[in-house]
C-alpha cells in the first residue's frame, strides 16, 4: 500500500519502504522531449519500431511516442531480472517479440538501464530476427551500474546506483502510478 506523507509527493511509502522525491515530473518530461529530438534527428526520413520494455517502460513510452515526428510503430515485450529492490542476475522472458523486425530499424524502449543484463537478453532476442539496426532509448541510465556490451545510444537523465521508484518503476509491483520519481530514504 502506498501513503502520502505529504499533499505534495515529497516523500511516499511503499510496503516497509520509505522514499523520498528525486525527479519531478517536469524534469522527467524534458528529459523525454530531449531523447525524442534526438531519434527525430537520426532517423528522419527513416521508418522505425519501438519495442518497449514491460512494465517499467510504459509510461516512458507513450510520453515518448507523443513527441515522435516518424513513420513508426511500437510493439512491447515483457522481461523481468528484479526482485525487490535487487536485481536476480538472471533475466527471464515472459512475453516474446511478436512483431515483424527484418530489415528495420529498432529502438528498444527502457525505463532505466543498470546492470545490462535485461539489454543482453534483448538484444539477442531481437538481434536473432535480422533487424537494419538497433538501439537503446532509456529514461533513466545507471553507469557506474552498467557492466552490459550495449550501452544505451537515447539516455534521458543518468542517475547514482540507488533503488528508485514511481513513473513506472515499481517496488514489489507497486509504486507505478506516480508522476515523479522518487529515491530510497536510507
Amino acid at each position: 500500500m502506498i501513503f502520502v506523507e505529504s499533499t505534495n509527493l515529497e516523500k511516499v511509502q511503499i510496503k516497509d519502504k520509505k522514499f523520498e522525491l528525486y525527479i519531478s515530473e517536469n524534469e522527467i518530461q524534458k528529459s523525454i522531449q530531449k531523447v525524442a529530438a534526438r531519434i527525430n534527428t537520426d532517423y528522419k526520413g527513416e521508418e522505425i519500431i519501438f519495442v518497449g520494455v514491460l512494465n517499467g517502460a510504459f509510461m516512458f513510452a507513450a510520453d515518448l511516442m507523443k513527441d515522435i515526428n516518424l513513420e513508426c510503430e511500437i510493439s512491447f515485450v515483457k522481461v523481468t531480472s528484479y526482485k525487490g529492490t535487487s536485481s536476480t542476475g538472471k533475466v527471464h522472458e515472459l512475453i516474446g517479440l511478436t512483431t515483424d523486425i527484418k530489415d528495420k530499424h529498432v529502438v528498444i524502449l527502457e525505463d532505466i538501464v543498470d546492470s545490462g543484463l535485461t539489454l543482453s537478453k534483448l538484444y539477442s532476442m531481437i538481434d536473432h530476427n535480422s533487424p537494419k539496426s538497433v538501439e537503446v532509448a532509456t529514461l533513466l541510465y545507471k553507469p557506474d551500474a552498467f557492466k552490459g556490451k550495449y550501452p544505451p545510444k537515447y539516455v534521458g537523465l543518468e542517475i547514482p546506483n540507488k533503488f528508485i521508484v514511481g513513473y513506472g518503476l515499481d517496488y514489489l509491483e507497486l509504486g507505478r502510478n506516480t508522476r515523479d520519481i522518487y529515491q530510497i530514504k536510507e
